[in-house]
């Protein structure tokens, strides 16, 4: 279904996300993680929830970061926005752009020592794409007609017709990555289960105990170069202050990216002085999506409005700690085609409140909300109940709107609540979130065209000629004029930004502590393929 997509950010932020640390034994956790009574080296990874069973091809309880470690993709993308080979080692696109021929790499083995090759890509494409529903959020599976084996190292993907993204939607963590045939089941459905976790990236998994580990050692027939550490334990923590703890106590080599404990103990630990640490690119945008299909952000004054009305620069420091960047336009410039030159919007109350007026938004003598034709201005705002962050802010929001005679009600709810609410018109404001590299840009066009998607659709539907949007957006997918397609793009993101369709809040990034014995890494700015490999500590 096409919300899985739109899910998975929110879940990685919520529900985990890496750490990297070392242990000497179980039996021995109050010694230094630094210590090792064998000559191998070991990086412990505290994660709240179970790995799950590392299918390449599904989604949830399959967590991402640990797919990204065994599976690898035909590509690869860079934190620069370039793309390079990887299972593949060269490309050749047609002149009419619905062919892509992928040569593969000769020297690649999975890590059971069967090869990788053309029948083995073939049979993988072949198991996602026996379900299609389940992966229609990603715009490449709807245009795929089929895939073609050429020669024992080459394959042919044909497209119905052009759509520019191919590369990058190739390039995500699922699920598009190879299993080797060894781990499909019987009848090849991975949909429902593998056999085991077998490919063709750095590690593989040796050793695993639901809810409580899983081990991962390095893998000898990877073709690329060798990770760092031998040995990768990711061990189920499932609350925050026990992680934050195990750091202190040096049971842990390292804390790596956002949500994984409370913001007060990353500041805390940060703070210290006793620990490294470091911060990526930012990833995804935070934001405001604002619902015009009725009610008073119908008018665009009243959007205008409520932006102008929310300091979002002390919001942003005084609730993420800085950990997060102030946002003033909803992708950040390094983002494809998004470095468009647009007015940032600036506090400004008084502005607020006199566009209210214009709006025939009115405070009348002795009221404390506004009110127009008898209907008093109040709108409802629904955030994750489980989110750090979004709740303080949400709070933090109702009392700047209450001071412009706005009545703003929020409610916590399941993330899937509230999208369906925005989508049934049942609420004016959601929490929402960009999803990042690879896949943005064009991810955020897709939604944005696509009904029942992530509710951008739904939210737009009050916006002036819907049908010309959507019109743009699919030509921009599928057109093959590279000028056409910036011009499409400054044009559609200059609109909804002058449209106030949403409010960027802050973009967020990979923050990392680590201990002062590790070697210095640089965070990727990525969400989902952590440089494990990269982790080193001193001897």
């Amino acid at each position: 279904m096409r919300w899985t997509k739109y899910l998975l950010p929110y879940m990685l932020v919520l529900t985990f996300s890496f750490l990297a640390g070392c242990t000497s034994t179980e039996k021995d956790k109050g010694n230094s993680a630094s210590t090792e009574q064998t000559d191998e080296k070991m990086i412990t990874i505290g994660w709240p929830l179970d790995v799950g069973p590392l299918n390449p091809h599904t989604y949830l309880p399959n967590q991402m970061t640990a797919q990204a470690m065994v599976y690898e993709s035909l590509v690869a993308y860079n934190d620069d926005g370039t793309i390079t080979p990887k299972l593949a080692e060269s490309w050749v696109i047609s002149e009419d752009k619905t062919a892509y021929t992928f040569h593969l790499r000769k020297d690649v083995n999975y890590s059971d020592g069967t090869a990788f090759n053309a029948d083995n890509v073939i049979r993988n494409f072949d198991a996602v794409l026996a379900n299609r529903d389940m992966h229609s959020w990603m715009g490449m599976v709807n245009h795929i007609k089929e895939v073609v084996k050429v020669d024992e190292s080459t394959i042919r993907l044909q497209l119905d017709e052009p759509y520019y993204p191919v590369l990058n939607e190739l390039a995500f963590v699922r699920p598009f990555r190879f299993l080797g045939d060894n781990g499909f089941p019987d009848g090849d459905k991975t949909n429902d289960s593998i056999q085991s976790a077998i490919g063709t990236g750095p590690w593989v998994l040796t050793d695993y105990k639901k809810d409580e580990y899983a081990l991962f050692s390095r893998n000898e027939h990877y073709w690329g170069e060798k990770p760092l550490v031998d040995k990768i334990k990711v061990k189920i923590i499932p609350n925050s202050e026990s992680i934050s703890l195990a750091f202190e106590n040096e049971e842990l080599d390292v804390i790596y990216g956002r949500g994984v404990i409370s913001l007060d103990n990353y500041t805390y630990l940060r703070d210290s002085g006793k620990y490294k640490t470091a911060t990526s690119e930012p990833l995804s945008t935070k934001a405001l999506l604002f619902n015009t299909q009725s009610g008073p952000l119908a008018e665009l004054k009243v959007r205008q409005a409520m932006q102008y009305a929310i300091n979002k620069e002390q919001m942003v420091e005084s609730i993420t700690h800085g950990t997060e960047k102030v946002a003033n336009t909803l992708f950040w410039e390094a983002i494809p085609y998004a470095n468009i030159d647009l007015a940032p919007i600036i506090y400004n109350p008084e502005k607020a409140q006199k566009l209210l007026d214009e709006a025939g938004w009115t405070l009348q003598k002795g009221e404390k909300i506004r009110s127009k034709n008898g209907q008093p201005l109040t709108l409802d705002l629904i955030y994750i109940a489980t989110d750090a962050i979004q709740k303080p802010m949400a709070e933090l929001m109702q009392g700047e709107l209450a001071k412009i005679g706005v009545q703003l009600n929020i409610e916590g709810a399941d993330v899937m609540v509230g999208l369906q609410k925005l989508m049934d018109d049942q609420v004016d404001i959601n929490f929402w979130r960009t999803n990042g590299p690879p896949t943005d840009p064009h991810s955020f066009a897709n939604e944005s065209a696509t009904p029942n998607a992530s509710g951008v659709y739904e939210a737009k539907l009050g916006l002036p000629n819907t049908q010309e949007i959507d019109t743009n957006i699919h030509q921009l997918l599928v057109g093959t004029d590279e000028e056409e397609r910036v011009q499409l793009y400054t044009d559609i993101l200059t609109m909804f930004h002058k449209q106030a369709l949403f409010y960027p809040i802050s973009y967020e990034t990979n923050q990392v502590i680590y201990q002062p014995y590790m070697k210095d890494f640089a965070p990727r700015a990525s969400e989902y393929d952590i440089p494990y490999a990269q982790m080193d500590k001193e001897n």
